[in-house]
This record gives C-alpha cells, structure tokens and sequence, in this order.
C-alpha cells in the first residue's frame, strides 16, 4: 500500500495485480481510496484527472453527511443527542471507564462500543418485538454487532441483525431500520410491494430514509 497526493488531497493505493479495472473511492472530505492493479502514478494522477467532476461530486455529498464522531472520555452521543460522560443516562459506560487501570485510545473505544452493544440489545430488542406484533412478522433471532457499511440487515432463515451504531442516531431514524428489516422478513428485496409495506407502518418513510444516508457511519 502506497500513498500519493491529489489536488492537496491524500490518495491511498491499493494494489491488486488480478484487478482487471481500477476502484475510486471517496472516502472523506479530503481522502481518496484507489485499487489498482497499475504501480504506475502517472497512470493513477491522470484517471484522476479524467475522473475530477465525479470525484468532486463526491466530496460535496460527503460534506453533507452528519458525523457521529464524539470527544472519547468527555461525551456521549445517544439517540442524536450528546450527553456528558458524567450524565445519569451513561452511568454504565462511566464506570466502566473508571475502572480502566491502563488506558489506551482501543482500550476506551472497547468501552464504548460494549455500551451501545448492550444498550441495542435493550432498546432494539424493544422496538422490534413492537412492530413484530404490529405487522404480524416473526424473527428468530437478532443480533447486534458494528458494522461499517450497513445500518441492519435480514437473512433468509429469519435472523435480523441491526449495527450497535444505530444507539448514536435519532429515535425516528432507529423505528425506520426496525421495520425495514422487518418488512423484509416479508420481501427479500427492495420492491414496490417492500416500501409500500414500510411505509404502511411507518408513514414518511421516504423521508427517514433520505436522512438516514446522511448520516456517515465511519
């Protein structure tokens, strides 16, 4: 792996000689992912240059998106909302913290990550078994992990599994994942007949799901 700059942002490379064609990848406001199977810089600066007005299409959209970044140790982000680290509502990952007899920046971000586990595991739990019933939909199991890239997910064989990041961002935007992968517990797919049954349980749909690709999640 490799770097080099362009037009003052940075380019990471990827090499993979079985890539047939080469990746760009936006990912931050400053920050370019490239897979390649090209050691040519030339030959990635001038992709670049052909490729600039998309890439740049892209930075706009990811100066759009909301972060959930937080100060670690001084504040907690819950349902949209920042709360300081010494607040009732965070007392669990307080104590935690404290407990800590060697801290290290992977070490807090364990803590961290063990509260909004356990906290999806309640919060979630409770608004799926809520809209099961409302739709009259069965899940086997559920579980709940960080994901990078997707807020949940529902497997053929009925296991839903929802990202722990969910707990950062609004109520409304957490019922919308909830029934989304409920209502594929129904449809497997993103058909008509899918959003109509969303949106049957939870009107303006639409508009959650626009505001929830807002949302960045790295």
């Amino acid at each position: 792996m490799s770097k080099l700059v362009y037009k003052g942002c940075e380019v990471e490379l990827k090499y993979n000689p079985k890539l047939k064609n080469t990746y760009i990848g936006v990912e931050s406001d400053n920050k370019i992912l490239v897979k390649t199977s090209s050691k040519s810089h030339d030959y990635i600066l001038n992709l670049l240059e052909l490729r600039d007005s998309w890439i740049q299409k892209q930075f706009k959209k990811q100066k759009s998106y909301l972060s959930l970044e937080m100060n670690l140790e001084d504040e907690v982000l819950l349902f949209f909302q920042k709360y300081s680290i010494d607040s009732e509502e965070v007392s669990s990952l307080r104590n935690r913290l404290h407990k800590l007899r060697v801290t290290s920046p992977q070490k807090i971000m364990k803590c961290y990550d063990d509260f909004y586990k356990n906290s999806a595991a309640v919060y979630l739990k409770e608004r799926a078994d809520y809209y099961s019933k409302k739709m009259g939909l069965v899940f086997d199991i559920i579980k709940y992990r960080k994901m990078k890239s997707r807020w949940g997910s529902c497997s053929s064989n009925r296991i839903i599994t929802f990202n722990t990041e969910l707990m950062k961002v609004d109520k409304n935007l957490i019922d919308y994942v909830v029934v989304h992968e409920l209502a594929h517990l129904k449809h497997m797919n993103h058909s008509k007949d899918f959003h109509s049954l969303v949106e049957q349980y939870l009107p303006g749909s639409k508009k959650l799901r626009s505001e929830l690709k807002h949302i960045r999640l790295r």
